[in-house]
């Protein structure tokens, strides 16, 4: 049991080719990790087990006939923001606790067609508006590594299970650093793709110009497979892109010697950020000089988006419930209330002001892209905190300097408003023994690089054997 668990998506494609192992059989086994384990985090929320072993068998069936598709027999999960014909899709929230679509999202439709199997759907915080996953519908999800601690979010659910064993690989979106926080924190790969990369629809109203659909994965190379799948572009996404001219399989293969590479320790904006955290992400990043990269430290002073940023989903999401507003103050998870107050003040210039500022930190980001190849960040300026906190807002928290409410995901939304592909790759650990992750960001569209970068770096500082002992509180 222990070894099918650990599996990657590709380790798995290749025994049932051989027909060592076969789709129910990992199903099984699966089911029954989920069975031990999930209790103690809580990262699923709706398990889909018939649904599961029925695809599996078909699967099972394709690979007797010689005619796998690409994610024959996978297990995956979807988080619980994502349409799901069938299931219940409740993105964390009263509101919606008992909502079943009658349809899917088209990466789950893709997803589906490529022969996936659904094992459930991941929890989150409500409408994953911040860091954590915590809501009244499911509870909170803690962090493999310490069931104290958070799991991040709102791709928390996700990146948990992955990280403790559950499956191979899962989906999860990025409106502000999602994928990337929930990754860091639990020690696994996760890649925001470029914006429209991936295909939103049907979807709720709100994050309209900031979310992006990807994957977080044990490995980089299981990350590209599932993005070869889900990207593309779709008659009912505006923003969605144009067809990717390769594979991002094949093309995240081959060294990156010569790369020009920039590492920021606070993006130049005096951002308070854990010590041990900058020490550790600080030598992963100048490593990439062993790999024939020129690594340069830079500063460079961007313009400052923490109000543009909460302006942004603050706003969006009161307009989209502002029909039942009423409604929703009496449901929603009460550290939200004093959000809701504040984006009432919020007039149309704050608005607009936003697109404008948008506009100008992307130039500045394209400057810097002139010169590099890659940025390398911290993926967050803090390890995982309590689980339950909303964040690390104490000074002695973040080497006694004064935080924010955004301060901890300061490296990220940045590059949700630029568009650009970022990843998180584990990086090591604190003296905790909590995850720290390595942020590489990309120019516009270049995904193959980003994955190119995290593969180089993977093959130098293997990841995937150190796996959380999971144990009762």
């Amino acid at each position: 049991m222990s070894e099918i668990c650990w599996m990657s998506a590709i380790e798995l494609l290749s025994v049932y080719k051989k027909g060592r192992l076969s789709p129910v059989e990992v199903v099984k086994t699966l089911l029954a990790r989920i069975d031990e384990i999930n209790p103690k985090i809580n990262a699923f929320v709706t398990r889909t087990d018939e649904m599961a072993l029925s695809a599996a068998k078909e699967s099972e069936k394709t690979f007797q006939k010689g005619k796998p598709r690409p994610l024959e027999g996978v297990p995956i999960a979807i988080k619980d923001n994502v349409f799901t014909k069938g299931v219940r899709t409740t993105f964390g929230s009263k509101l919606y606790q008992n909502f079943v679509p009658d349809r899917d999202a088209i990466l789950v439709e893709r997803l589906k067609n490529a022969g996936a199997v659904i094992l459930g759907k991941t929890n989150l915080p409500e409408f994953g508006l911040v860091g954590i996953t915590d809501n009244l519908v499911f509870g909170k999800t803690v962090n493999p590594w310490n069931l104290n601690r958070t799991s991040g979010g709102s791709s928390g659910g996700a990146a948990a299970a992955v990280a403790a064993g559950l499956y191979p690989i899962a989906h999860g979106n990025d409106g502000g650093g999602s994928i990337r926080i929930s990754s860091s924190f639990c020690g696994v790969f996760g890649l925001k793709p470029s914006f429209g990369r991936v295909p939103i629809y049907p979807h709720l109203p709100g994050w309209e110009t900031l979310n992006h659909e990807g994957v977080i994965s044990r490995t980089v190379a299981d990350n590209a497979l599932v993005l070869d799948v889900m990207a593309g572009p779709s008659l009912y996404d505006q923003n969605s892109l144009p067809q990717y001219p390769g594979k991002f399989r094949e093309d995240m293969k081959g060294n990156i010697k010569g790369l020009r590479v920039a590492f920021s320790s606070d993006l130049g904006g005096g951002f308070p950020v854990d010590s041990q955290v900058l020490e550790t992400c600080q030598q992963a990043a100048f490593s990439f000089k062993e790999l024939g990269c020129i690594v340069e430290e830079i500063k460079p002073g961007w313009i400052n988006m923490e109000s543009d940023f909460l302006t942004t989903l603050l706003s969006e999401t009161l307009t989209a419930h502002e029909n039942e507003l009423d409604k929703y103050k009496e449901v929603a998870f009460p550290p939200y209330l004093p959000f809701l107050e504040v984006a009432t003040a919020f007039s149309n210039r704050d608005v607009i002001r936003v697109q404008f500022n948008r506009c100008k930190l992307y130039e500045q980001v394209s400057k810097v892209f002139e010169k590099y190849d890659l940025i390398l960040t911290p993926t967050l300026a803090v390890a995982a905190f309590e689980a339950g906190d909303m964040g690390p807002l104490e000074p002695e928290k973040v080497n006694g300097q004064e935080g924010s409410p955004s301060s901890r995901v300061c490296f990220t939304y940045p590059f949700n408003f630029t568009g650009q592909p970022a990843a998180s790759v584990p990086c090591g650990f604190n003296s905790e023994g909590l995850p720290v992750g390595l942020q590489i960001v990309g120019k516009r569209l270049d995904e193959a690089l980003v994955l190119r970068a995290s593969a180089a770096f993977e093959k130098a500082h293997p990841w995937r054997d150190r796996k959380p002992v999971i144990k009762s509180n």
